[in-house]
């Protein structure tokens, strides 16, 4: 656990925190507001630090929001690669629309997809992070459908089945159901529509 010793105001001695549990929190305020709606007064609040520790540790908000992304990736979508090992693309959709489903609630985290929060419309002076959000979310996305497209060489996606299609339609049904998460719908619903598309899902 990364500790950083920072000058209290006011005073000559060190004040301590966690550099991990501060940025812990300013994830999940970013994952509930997004880029835009964090204000500096809420990240502070939520990190328990005064803004000059914000800044000596993690830089401007920008470079917070970055770091929040890289440990939202890192502990939130670790689930990804796992499912992308499945021995069958149907099998790969399974795993990772349970994935995406067992974030949701964990805990005290927030509902909903943060590349989903942070992508949408904001301020010009935040485009290039929403365009970095949008970048990353279309790393996982590539290499979603490579897979699809390995799947398709062996012969495990059917005749007149797009693997580029069935990729897009997945990510949109997970997309979807993240938001519906945020909007509170009931788990066991979207375990419903979630057995549905397994049921339909395109198979040899």
């Amino acid at each position: 656990m990364e500790t950083d010793l920072l000058p209290h105001p006011g005073r000559g001695r060190p004040r301590e925190f966690c550099v991990d549990q501060a940025l812990g929190a300013a994830l999940r305020v970013f994952w509930q507001r997004g880029y835009e709606g964090a204000s500096l007064s809420e990240l502070t609040e939520a990190m328990g630090i005064t803004r000059p520790s914000l800044y000596a540790a993690f830089g401007n908000k920008e470079s917070l929001f970055r770091k929040a992304l890289d440990l939202y990736e890192r502990e939130k979508l670790s689930y990804i690669q796992q499912a992308l090992a499945a021995p069958t693309a149907r099998e790969v959709a399974d795993r990772l629309i349970r994935g995406a489903l067992d974030k949701q609630g964990e805990g005290d985290e927030p509902k909903g997809c943060l590349s989903v929060v942070a992508s949408l419309a904001c301020a010009p002076q935040g485009e290039a992070l929403r365009k970095e959000v949008v970048a990353r979310r279309a790393a996982i996305d590539a290499a979603i459908l490579a897979r699809f497209e390995r799947a398709k060489a062996e012969g495990d996606i059917p005749e007149g089945i797009e693997s580029i299609g069935l990729a897009r339609m997945l990510g949109a049904f997970i997309q979807g159901l993240m938001v519906q998460a945020s909007s509170d719908v009931p788990r066991e619903q979207l375990c419903a529509a979630s057995a549905t598309l397994k049921a339909i899902w395109p198979s040899r």
